[in-house]
């Protein structure tokens, strides 16, 4: 593409160069430039991609897109400056890729907890219905049935972009994807054309990057306010600001809620570890899934399905067939009679949530004991908060490690034991490894009790100093439980 047809939506300050030069790729990293490439240096977060300008020209850019022009500019290298090039990098990458989201219908699923199971369980329920489809997740991305890797909840807008264009290679009708707040406030989602998006709930989280809640609720909000007239947003009336997220959007606004009247309305009737019996805008539908946050998934989901033209009937068909996301509220029963609950579960919010399904199922039948950390060189505040609930949520804690990244354990175990009182200080018990604590937990377990294995969920590594270690929560109950057999 040439690369004056790659930034004439952009507005650039000036162009030192020429633009009627063919651009092959465009790459925001300079370790992958290569020959005949863009590269768009911006200020990030963690280092400055002007700083790399030269390294992408030795490893053959020959066009370079950024906020500040070099002070030693190279021959026969054009220099394209805007005033935000992070947020003109999604812009020009949706050009560069063929603005894949004007040839399929892309839905978006923002707030604090229950995108990645919003997202994946409309991505399994319109292969269901027998679409072709994209998903772009924390867990994984997928277009169609392939299979590809995912680091961060919304990718950069390169990869994103890369992986929307093959999904409209393949032909895919639909594309179901998380949006973090991050990738609203960095601009990384500029250019894509949505046609619906869901908001699910905003509790704390993420402020370690947004500073303050309000400046948090603004990016997720930001996401609303730039959906186009033609497209629908579904919110959740249960949350409080589940309004103030649609209170300035073009778009259709609908809402669902299982508390008060509203166009998609849902009720729990019946709830056991096996599943729950839902009623949906009127209609009795069972599912293998557990707890109140789950049901408002799951009507989110039923929602944003009869708002893309299914009939309620057969959503509801659908919606019987899907099971959990990996890592989300994963049920595991051993041997011994008590049973272990794995879940993402890493925010405050997230611990309530799960801690009350699991009362509602458990109604005071056996103890409840839970294992939680939280992720180095991300918010401390969340911390001791994050203990005090699972101490009022539980009958026993085990604080332990979760990804310390380049914190150490013990470091981030004592800032969560501060939110701890004395009565929760006597049933709680610290154990910086993590296996150990989970070892731990099922020891003290007896029948009819129930472990809560919280924060990692899907994840089948630990983050230490810089380093990702195997470690995954299921397996090594899965052990325990096998040596439990074997006695």
């Amino acid at each position: 593409m040439k690369l004056k047809e790659l930034i004439q939506k952009i507005h650039p300050i000036k162009v030192i160069g020429d633009s009627d030069i063919d651009i092959v790729g465009i790459s925001i990293d300079s370790r992958t430039v290569k020959d005949k490439y863009l590269f768009i240096a911006f200020h990030g977060t963690q280092t400055d991609g002007h700083d790399y300008i030269q390294a992408a020209i030795t490893k053959g850019a020959i066009a370079v897109l950024c906020q500040e022009i070099p002070t030693s500019l190279v021959d026969n290298i054009t220099y394209i400056q805007v005033k935000d090039s992070e947020k003109d990098a999604g812009m020009v990458a949706t050009t560069f890729y063929g603005n894949p989201t004007s040839k399929m219908k892309l839905i978006g699923v923002t707030g604090t907890n229950g995108k990645t199971t919003i997202a994946t369980l409309l991505y399994n329920m319109f292969r269901y219905f027998g679409y072709k489809v994209g998903l772009i997740s924390t867990v994984c991305n997928y277009i169609d049935n392939k299979a590809v890797p995912t680091e961060h909840t919304t990718p950069d807008p390169i990869t994103l972009n890369s992986l929307l264009g093959q999904m409209s290679n393949a032909e895919c009708q639909y594309a179901f994807m998380e949006v973090s707040s991050h990738s609203i406030a960095q601009g990384r989602i500029n250019g894509l054309k949505f046609a619906g998006g869901i908001f699910t709930n905003i509790t704390r989280d993420h402020l370690d990057y947004h500073k303050t809640f309000e400046n948090y609720l603004k990016a997720k909000k930001k996401f609303f306010d730039d959906m186009p007239a033609n497209a629908f947003s579904l919110t959740n009336q249960d949350d409080k600001n589940g309004l103030v997220m649609t209170q300035n959007t073009r778009s259709k606004i609908y809402s669902y809620s299982l508390r008060n009247i509203c166009d998609f309305k849902g009720k729990i009737i019946e709830s056991h570890f096996q599943g729950m019996l839902l009623n949906f805008n009127g209609h009795e539908v069972s599912v293998p899934f557990i707890g109140k946050f789950n049901a408002s998934n799951l009507l989110a989901v039923f929602g944003a399905a009869v708002l893309l033209g299914k009939g309620e009937e057969e959503v509801l068909i659908a919606l019987s067939t899907l099971h959990p996301v990996a890592g989300r509220f994963e049920a595991l029963h051993s041997p011994e009679g008590f049973t272990a609950i794995v879940d993402y579960a890493h925010t405050p919010d997230a611990l309530i949530n799960v801690l009350s399904a699991i009362h509602g199922v458990n109604e005071g039948k056996g103890q409840i004991i839970t294992v939680v950390g939280a992720g180095g060189n991300r918010d401390k505040g969340k911390r001791p908060i994050m203990a005090k609930e699972a101490a009022k949520g539980s009958d026993r804690l085990i604080i332990t490690s979760d990804n310390p990244r380049f914190e150490e354990p013990q470091d981030i175990i004592n800032d969560m034991l501060a939110g701890l009182n004395i009565d929760d200080m006597k049933k709680t018990i610290s154990i910086t490894d993590r296996k150990e604590a989970i070892r731990t937990a099922c020891m003290f377990a007896k029948k009819n009790d129930v472990i809560l294995i919280a924060g990692k969920g899907h994840e089948n590594y630990q983050d230490i100093k810089g380093v990702k270690h195997h470690f995954d929560d299921k397996e090594i109950l899965k052990e325990i439980f096998s040596q439990e057999t074997s006695k």
